[in-house]
């Protein structure tokens, strides 16, 4: 741990890209973040983000390719599809809630006018489930990642294609929220998001390359070898938190909803390629 740490303080002393949080306009926001990329890792297909560090790790891809014959998140694929199909005690199923089928994970994070907050998929499950008489499900660990698998799985190949609408100001302040938690320096470590998946991404902690920010929200969620099992992006939020000795906020809570809308939105145009699995 105290080399991690170590690797961690030197990635923050060796930024040399000047990266900020300016007054811009979502569009401004992503043609920037997307051409940092392009410029970045120039032989990189913009598709190819969608594979997170493999992408850009040739080495490492190797590995996953192998490890995709067999993909280990497929149980929770089979267990989330039963999840869906199988009636509420009222009678009612996941799809009077969501009547276009499974094939959703494309509409989500979205701005709720009504709500006056972003609504992620996670949230929407479970505000199903409740409308409904059912308990909520938890949202790291456990049956969310079955149902979240199926519905990924479902709904591959469909396009990024997060809105902010002009005309509601309180969405904006939302994705500027996000904006600003990406790039807001936090924990003992004093380290940002952007540090390590923009500033110094493919550069190397250890023996760990920094997967870059673009495509992140594409493929989860995910199994990791490291968990031994699937976990949701406000999973991983709250691990990347911990690492930089920075206290994780709720999942689904405000900070996380908004911070995703803003990340997702960054990955516009990406195609979904979920459930993944990573090291």
């Amino acid at each position: 741990m105290k080399k991690i740490i170590q690797s961690l303080a030197l990635l923050a002393l060796s930024g040399s890209i000047a990266i900020s949080a300016q007054a811009t306009t979502p569009e401004e926001d992503l043609a920037a973040f997307q051409n940092f990329f392009k410029n970045r890792f120039p032989g990189v297909p913009m598709e190819e983000y969608t594979n997170g560090v493999y992408s850009i790790d040739p080495i490492g891809r190797e590995n996953w390719e192998a490890i995709e014959e067999f993909p280990p998140y497929e149980p929770f694929i089979d267990e989330g599809q039963s999840m869906w199909e199988t009636p509420f005690a009222n009678g009612k199923t996941y799809k009077d809630c969501f009547p276009d089928g499974p094939s959703i994970k494309g509409k989500f994070p979205y701005w709720d006018k009504q709500q006056g907050m972003v609504i992620t998929l996670p949230l929407a499950i479970n505000q199903c489930r409740e409308a409904n008489g059912e308990k909520p499900l938890k949202y790291k660990k456990g049956p969310i990642n079955n149902i979240l698998s199926y519905i990924a799985y479902e709904s591959r190949g469909q396009a990024t294609n997060v809105v902010v609408p002009e005309d509601d100001p309180k969405a904006l302040e939302a994705y500027e929220a996000g904006k600003k938690f990406y790039y807001t320096r936090r924990g003992q470590l004093n380290f940002s998001c952007a540090n390590c998946h923009l500033q110094n991404a493919g550069m190397k902690i250890r023996s760990d390359i920094l997967s870059p920010a673009l495509g992140h929200t594409t493929h989860f969620p995910v199994y990791r070898s490291k968990w031994g099992t699937v976990g949701t992006l406000h999973r991983r939020f709250t691990g990347c938190n911990k690492q930089v000795r920075a206290k994780p906020f709720k999942a689904h809570g405000e900070q996380y909803r908004n911070l995703e809308y803003f990340l997702t939105y960054m990955s516009n145009g990406l195609p979904l390629n979920g459930p993944g699995a990573r090291k």
